[in-house]
């Protein structure tokens, strides 16, 4: 067992200064601070004063086998390093195809999943790529969802682009109806992650989707939201409405996630239905590879900008964690809850991080 000592948990709430007891994977105890230094089965203590603990990044858009350039084979991107996720504070990932569905396969995504998971990552998959019909495992994907232990929904799915493979409505209501019955099938989250793109249509394929079934808008997760002004506009009113958007880090060309946070508070929009996610691995319109460490780093920015702490993290854990079905589990700091503990100094430095209750980073800490 490993003891935490005297550090400031927010779980992601603010929940005061605690001691937080660590066995094997999961978070065995929180007790107010000095209350559990004494227990003769602790291993290992560490002495956290000044220090904070936050929940473990969840990112749930990641091409952690890189993807397919836009400016032919050369430019396809690499894949992703464990430190790359671990450096950034990121304990749950989510992978994904996205435009190039022929050269990059859902096999070779399930492996790289595998081996994050044996280095203390706990990962996760959607089936398809930017296609529809989605390519699966089994050919089905209600049936992936059912049978493939780390498919939790379809994506990313691309609408409004033309990269995209121009679905019919029909095909939509479709791939969304059967990813959500493999959701309730196998008790899973069962959501389908939309790329949106530049295109004309913006969030109209996804209001269609509502429009004309009877699936609940947590079913649908649109993605990029914040790529321009345009699109952040409609995904704001679209949220207001009850829907579900996902904005994406280090955004320079649209709306950036402070900027983006500000205006959906300014306008009285329920942050519970936002997230944040990286689209790390992906290759960026006009040169580059988005990187992990941009959520993080927006996290960040979104406090330095005035925004409570507690509102940031929720974005990357807790939001995400539910709207993923995997609360309580991940997204928060519980007794019982995995030991996913990001510690941080106060210039929101990564001092420590757990995953799974393993340390897998460490910085200037003494036990």
């Amino acid at each position: 067992m490993l003891l935490l000592r005297n550090i400031e948990c927010y779980d992601p709430n603010p929940c005061g200064k605690k001691d937080l007891l660590i066995a094997a994977d999961k978070i065995e105890k929180i007790a107010p601070a000095g209350t559990l230094s004494d227990n003769p089965l602790i291993d290992t203590q560490y002495d956290c004063s000044g220090l904070s603990a936050f929940p473990g990044i969840i990112d749930q858009h990641v091409h952690i086998l890189g993807a397919g350039g836009e400016q032919g084979f050369e430019s396809r991107t690499k894949e992703l390093d464990v430190s790359d996720l671990q450096s950034a504070g990121v304990t749950t990932v989510v992978g994904l195809l996205g435009a190039d569905g022929t050269t990059r396969t859902l096999e070779n995504l399930y492996a790289k999943a595998k081996a994050l998971k044996a280095q203390n990552v706990t990962a996760y998959l959607y089936s398809g790529s930017y296609a529809v019909p989605p390519v699966t495992f089994t050919g089905n994907i209600t049936r992936d969802l059912v049978l493939i232990d780390m498919v939790i929904g379809a994506g990313e799915i691309a609408v409004s682009d033309y990269r995209s493979s121009c679905p019919t409505l029909p095909e939509l209501l479709r791939l969304a109806s059967n990813t959500y019955l493999g959701g309730m099938l196998a008790k899973k989250a069962g959501v389908v992650h939309f790329h949106i793109g530049d295109g004309k249509e913006g969030l109209t394929p996804l209001k269609k989707i509502l429009e004309q079934s009877d699936l609940p808008k947590e079913a649908l997760v649109p993605t990029h939201t914040n790529r321009n002004p345009s699109l952040f506009q409609e995904a704001m009113g679209y949220c207001g409405s009850g829907g579900y958007i996902d904005l994406t880090a280090g955004e320079t060309a649209g709306i950036a996630v402070p900027d983006a946070i500000h205006a959906l508070q300014n306008n009285g929009i329920e942050l519970s239905r936002v997230t944040v996610s990286s689209d790390a691995g992906g290759s960026i319109p006009g040169g580059g590879v988005a990187k992990n460490k941009a959520l993080f780093d927006d996290l960040i920015a979104c406090i330095r900008s005035g925004i409570r702490p507690t509102d940031a993290f929720r974005l990357a854990t807790e939001n995400v964690a539910k709207l993923l079905k995997l609360y309580p589990a991940k997204g928060t700091l519980q007794q019982g809850s995995d030991a996913d503990i990001l510690v941080m100094d106060e210039k929101y430095q990564i001092r420590m991080l757990f995953s799974r209750g393993k340390l897998v980073l460490q910085n200037g800490m003494n036990q």
